[in-house]
């Protein structure tokens, strides 16, 4: 059980850092060619126009990136907002189906039996109590992660 949430992190954690490291050579290179770009475009409107219409183009230039930028990172934001919502939803729907294992329920069984009810009894209380702790403080914190640092 345990082995395959933790293949599933190591996958994901390869995953997320072969695509962000793919995603910072992709920025990098544009922002190279946005360079070059306004470079270009400064030198044609300076020879053509003159210098204050120059830095005008330059400064809508920059202007309709930062648009672009800006929508693109609401984009982002409203899809991570929709997979979080997804994810509680999907969290939600399989926590039960967890208690319901017959294979979960068979080693709960064997651990009572070789332990003991007397034995077990403060073993669960306590337990019971770390985990209304922890249900309570993961309650807070999914409210707040729901939307990303900006």
């Amino acid at each position: 059980m345990f082995q395959r949430i933790i293949d599933g992190i190591s996958a994901s954690t390869g995953t997320t850092v072969r695509l962000t490291s793919l995603a910072a050579g992709a920025a990098f290179a544009l922002f190279i060619t946005t360079c070059f770009l306004c470079a270009a475009a400064f030198i044609s409107v300076l020879e053509k126009y003159g210098p204050v219409q120059a830095c005008l183009a330059g400064a809508g230039i920059f202007f309709l990136l930062t648009l672009a930028a800006a929508g693109s990172y609401w984009g982002y934001k409203r899809e991570m907002r929709k997979r979080a919502r997804i994810a509680a939803e999907r969290a939600a729907k399989a926590a039960p189906s967890m208690l319901a294992d017959p294979m979960l329920i068979a080693t709960g069984l064997q651990i009572v039996r070789a332990i003991g009810v007397k034995r077990l009894l403060p073993i669960l209380a306590i337990g019971s109590v770390a985990l209304g702790i922890m249900a309570s403080r993961a309650g807070t914190a999914d409210e707040t992660s729901v939307e990303p640092a900006e």
